[in-house]
């Protein structure tokens, strides 16, 4: 029996995912809305926190690909 290994090293929060890709914050959380865990986007809780929404560096790769997918198609998105 194999015991799975976790290959992730480090995470981003949403704060400077946005802050870096120069992106609203708000927005951000309205497109990674859809993302699951496999597209690299975890929840980081910490004491006396509701959590924030933390990204991989494959999730940071999505959320710019649905950027991307959302700045082409603005209609789509529903707030």
């Amino acid at each position: 029996m194999t015991t799975p290994v976790n290959r992730v090293h480090h995470i981003t929060t949403i704060t400077k995912v946005a802050k870096d890709l120069g992106e609203d914050e708000d927005w951000l959380w309205d497109i990674a809305s859809e993302m699951e865990i496999e597209d690299g986007v975890i929840w980081v809780y910490g004491v006396g926190e509701d959590g924030v929404q933390a990204f991989t560096d494959f999730g940071i790769d999505c959320l710019i690909e649905l950027i991307r997918f959302y700045k082409e198609n603005p209609g789509l998105l529903r707030r």
